[in-house]
């Protein structure tokens, strides 16, 4: 197969008006013609390789970081807003999407917004005969805006993540246990003493007047380190992180709140797994989330999410999509640098692992998958139970998956003795129900929203319709 056709001419346009140069002047250094240039940055000519080593060459760019296409998230949201029955009578295809995503992703950002607000309306009228108060429906809750806020910077914050990475070299999280180094810094630096806390049910309180902080003494220790570092996220870097809120202009205080806890959890997570170490140790025990998390004294959750962020500019690891599933199907946490986007609106494929996770606690399921544009990849699922402590205690169950396209299967243990080169050996999934187009499919919950049914009146098949 042939490799794709690479349009970046955004990125080359930035890169040169970034340089201060002209169109002339660039097309010289990198030995092609100013008309050529011309329609590399209009994207209509795609970039060759000759091109892209000279650009390496000329201005010291990784072709790694310049060929990565990073318009997935918003070409996949796109496609879900447009396959609306709202837009009925306009069905693009992709390489529409991708010249709009490419050409004018703020356009495109814009036009997902607007239709967010036009789906909360709807529901809202649908199910309230009048609001009162409170939010307006068009507005996104403080949640739903803050998700899209690290949906589209590729959950990776580089300052936060550079930050704790110095910090995690200067205070030796990796020449010594993590707890001792992070109870070590509190102390030596902010005089804060770490103790236990009494009531046995919340995880962590700072007195900032007794400078004491509680912890919960029956949470495994991989809990108690990282809220040690989010104590330390919220000592040290406020600054940050009150800059990170404002460029991102939340609409509401609501919002901007929820966002600190995120990034103080972010720095966490960077400070008990420092970038280049974990990267390293990941490609070395190839990406075995138990000996991760041995390794670094962290949770597997810890360790799968902190693994969907390593996407540092020229230093990126393999790219992963990674997700958390309660009981119920809601998608509590979801984050991919992979093709593969999660729905925005509805549940998770039912054909998915992830699901099958809940029948085998303690276990890993893997499962080789291939969604309705081709692309296959390999996915790992397991079930995760929390506990408070003590018999009484509620305990929370969920699943975690995360996985890669097939192409990066083999940097990962559990792709041993799969056979990737059989068709059959691929489970053919989607994305969600509403706007996969598979028509055979027997767990099917809803019909795909811009196709017909007809419901046979004297046969019936695993579903009560046909789709046309």
């Amino acid at each position: 197969m042939a490799p794709p056709k690479l349009y970046i001419g955004r990125r080359i346009r930035d890169l040169r008006v970034g340089q201060n140069l002209t169109q002339g002047h660039f097309a010289e250094r990198i030995g092609i013609s100013t008309s050529y240039l011309n329609q590399i940055e209009n994207n209509q000519r795609p970039v060759s390789a000759a091109v892209l080593l000279g650009l390496a060459e000329k201005f010291q760019i990784s072709l790694t970081e310049l060929s990565q296409t990073d318009g997935d998230r918003v070409l996949s949201a796109l496609g879900e807003v447009l396959s609306d029955p709202l837009f009925e009578n306009y069905r693009p295809n992709l390489q529409e999407l991708k010249l709009v995503t490419q050409n004018a992703p703020g356009f495109a950002r814009a036009l997902i917004s607007c239709h967010q607000a036009y789906r909360r309306t709807g529901e809202q009228l649908a199910s309230l005969a009048q609001s009162e108060g409170g939010i307006s429906p068009a507005e996104p809750t403080p949640y739903e805006e803050v998700r899209d806020f690290f949906h589209f910077v590729d959950n990776y914050i580089h300052d936060l993540d550079l930050a704790a990475e110095r910090l995690a070299g200067k205070i030796g999280i990796e020449s010594q246990e993590a707890g001792t180094a992070l109870a070590h810094h509190l102390e030596k630096r902010h005089g804060v003493r770490v103790g236990p806390g009494s009531d046995g049910k919340t995880i962590r309180r700072f007195d900032a007047k007794a400078k004491l902080l509680y912890l919960n003494p029956f949470s495994p220790a991989a809990t108690r380190n990282f809220q040690m570092a989010f104590q330390i996220a919220e000592l040290e870097m406020e600054t940050q992180i009150d800059r990170i809120v404002q460029r991102a202009e939340f609409r509401s205080n609501e919002a901007g709140d929820v966002c600190r806890v995120g990034l103080h959890n972010y720095f966490a997570g960077a400070l008990t797994l420092p970038y280049q170490p974990f990267l390293t140790a990941a490609n070395e025990l190839r990406h075995d989330l138990e000996l991760l998390a041995l390794r670094f004294g962290a949770s597997l959750e810890q360790v799968a999410h902190r693994l969907s962020t390593l996407q540092r500019p020229t230093l990126k690891g393999v790219p992963i999509f990674f997700a958390r599933i309660d009981r119920a199907g809601n998608i509590t946490k979801r984050h991919s640098a992979a093709k593969l986007q999660f729905a925005r609106f509805g549940g998770a494929c039912p054909l998915w692992n992830v699901h099958q996770a809940f029948e085998t606690p303690g276990h890993f399921i893997r499962q080789l998958t291939e969604t309705p544009d081709g692309v296959r990849y390999l996915s790992i699922a397991t079930e995760l139970t929390k506990s408070g402590g003590g018999f009484n205690a509620p305990r929370r169950r969920y699943a975690i998956a995360l996985g890669c396209e097939i192409a990066y299967a083999n940097a990962f243990v559990y792709a041993d003795k799969l056979d990737m080169t059989s068709r059959a050996a691929f489970d053919p999934i989607g994305i969600s129900c509403r706007i996969c187009e598979r028509t055979a499919c027997a767990q099917r919950a809803v019909p795909p929203l811009k196709r017909k049914i007809v419901v046979p009146a004297h046969s019936r098949g695993a579903v009560p319709y046909d789709i046309l």
